[in-house]
């Protein structure tokens, strides 16, 4: 057991103690994002396929009111779990852990709808995990999601069934791999048959089918699992809730209307007896999938009814917070998916300031009695700075750097990188005006971001574990337009950052070290030089920066 949190103390329960962890797309493309998470039969069935169970609780209607909360929870379907994953990452001073049906990592879709459908469902396309790792800790570095410090120990428990189709098994492994890359406590459940789909014993689907409403019944007691691993044990559930189910208006948590964010108008939160009497209890956030909100075609509260959440909740003193996304009348969501690709124009929509997770994040303060937090203090002041495209080029040579020339492809193909169809090992020589960084400023951090053009091979992987390093000099390795002996010229400091290998897009570099930063000329250029380690054994390469300059981001205060 790893030690509880200073800013969440344990609080004992008095008759049932629980160990509580640590507190311009096409049309078609866009309704193909909307529609593949949950294909099936239509949702208009739903009702007939499974009626709500006898002994559901009838909502009534309320507002949130506060609790004796000690720590917050997240778990989701589909589009779902991508939300309770990026409510966890972004706000893991908040959540203690999270559960993920059929889901991928943080930010999969890094914005961009294409990436959803083919890395983070489908397989066709990388999902760039390491690079999703440097988001991730570059967003913490600059205070757009908290410290990724917090995720270290936290329990995420992770189901992906061999049946699903929609998101496919390499994605689900993702996800655990990612967060097992910041230290959280994962436990993996990946033995069933299950089709995409929730998985709760009160599941009206047989186990490995995919169609409406995606609640499948396994043989299994998943809520028990994911439960038990997230609070450290849980004692059995109860034949009926007992407690209250409350409908509220989410227009209180959305300013402009939920409509604006795709969410819908009405939202519930199960409370049992103990909760309402004062009990000191945990606070599960449960996000329903596509198709799956309560207002979607007729579907209703069969996500809260069949989860099999509130019959823990009554013997586990535990709420569950069920918010709902809503259906589009365009194109962007018109199946009431939560925002996990960067619809409706919202950029921010993984981190803080994103329109969805500060309207859930208002719910749980609410739920808490707490009022929100001190906005984050400003991010660094940053300046970034493109490349000279009239002094960047690269040199080529061999091996050992005989036989140096300049490159001649630079307006075609763009700057090379690895080794060329003609036997050659190329270097990248790029040039930055740091005389732009503002005088009398510390400088506490930079970083460049480097766009693909195209390539060949795997430069990263020849030999393997092969490194893409940037030499930094203070001024120009020798005159400032690339010249043959720029291939091995000296450096102020080589390999004072480092470039994870990407298939395709842009990626962001480590941050330069320290040495590198002092090498920042603040009076006039600074030139790095883009090498690999180590000569590939092969034909492998990529060119970069033929229609998006390398910039050289840096931040100061």
């Amino acid at each position: 057991m790893r030690p509880l949190r200073p800013d969440r103390p344990r609080r004992p329960r008095p008759c049932r103690p629980r160990l509580r962890r640590r507190t311009g797309r096409l049309t078609a493309l866009l309704l193909l994002a909307a529609t593949a998470l949950f294909p099936g039969a239509s949702p208009a069935t739903a009702a007939a396929t499974a009626s709500a169970p006898v002994s559901a609780p009838v909502p009534v209607p309320g507002e949130l009111r506060p609790y004796n909360v000690d720590a917050v929870y997240s778990a989701g379907i589909s589009s779902g779990g991508y939300m309770a994953t990026q409510l966890h990452v972004a706000y893991s001073g908040t959540f203690s852990g999270s559960a993920a049906f059929a889901s991928g990592p943080y930010d999969c879709a890094q914005n961009t709808l294409s990436t959803a459908l083919n890395a983070c469902m489908n397989t066709t396309q990388d999902l760039q995990l390491t690079k999703l790792e440097q988001t991730t800790r570059d967003r913490s570095a600059r205070g757009l999601v908290d410290p990724v410090a917090n995720l270290a120990g936290d329990p995420v428990y992770v189901f992906s069934g061999s049946g699903d189709a929609t998101v496919k098994r390499p994605v689900a492994d993702a996800l655990a791999d990612y967060y097992g890359r910041f230290g959280a406590s994962v436990r993996y459940d990946r033995s069933s048959p299950a089709g995409h789909a929730w998985i709760s014993p009160l599941g009206p689907n047989a186990c490995a089918v995919t169609q409406t409403p995606w609640i499948n019944n396994c043989g299994i007691d998943a809520e028990r699992d994911l439960l038990g691993h997230l609070l450290g044990s849980v004692a059995a559930p109860s034949a009926a809730p007992g407690g209250t189910l409350t409908q509220f208006d989410q227009n209180a948590y959305t300013p402009g209307g939920a409509a604006a964010l795709s969410m819908g108008d009405k939202g519930f939160v199960y409370v049992p007896r103990s909760c309402s009497d004062g009990a000191v209890c945990a606070l599960m956030v449960a996000l329903h999938g596509c198709k799956q909100g309560y207002g979607y075609q007729g579907f209703g509260t069969q996500f809260v009814d069949k989860a099999y959440l509130n019959e823990y909740a009554d013997t586990n003193d535990m709420i569950v917070l069920y918010p709902q996304a809503a259906a589009t009348a365009t194109p962007e969501n018109p199946n009431g998916c939560w925002n996990w690709w960067g619809y409706l124009g919202d950029s921010a929509y993984a981190q803080h300031g994103g329109q969805q997770i500060e309207a859930v994040m208002a719910m749980v303060r609410a739920l808490r009695g707490s009022t929100p937090p001190p906005p984050p203090p400003p991010a660094a002041d940053r300046i970034t700075l493109a490349s000279v495209d009239a002094q960047d080029g690269y040199v080529k040579a061999a091996a050992d750097g005989s036989g140096a020339t300049a490159g001649t492809l630079e307006d075609t193909y763009g700057l090379a990188l690895g080794r060329g169809t003609d036997g050659k090992v190329n270097r990248t020589l790029l040039s930055f005006d740091t005389s732009r960084i503002p005088a009398g400023k510390e400088i506490t951090r930079a970083y460049l971001t480097v766009s693909r053009s195209s390539g060949s091979g795997d430069p990263w992987a020849s030999p393997a574990g092969n490194r893409l390093l940037a030499d930094v000099r203070t001024g120009c390795f020798g005159a400032c337009a690339v010249e043959a002996s720029d291939w091995s010229a000296a450096a102020t400091v080589a390999g004072g950052a480092r470039v994870a290998a990407f298939s395709s897009g842009s990626a962001t570099s480590t941050d330069l070290s320290p040495e590198a930063l002092a090498a920042l000329d603040r009076t006039g250029t600074t030139q790095v030089r883009l090498r690999f380690e180590s000569a590939p054994l092969s034909t492998a390469y990529l060119f970069v920066n033929r229609d998006t300059p390398v910039t050289l981001t840096v931040e100061y205060r």
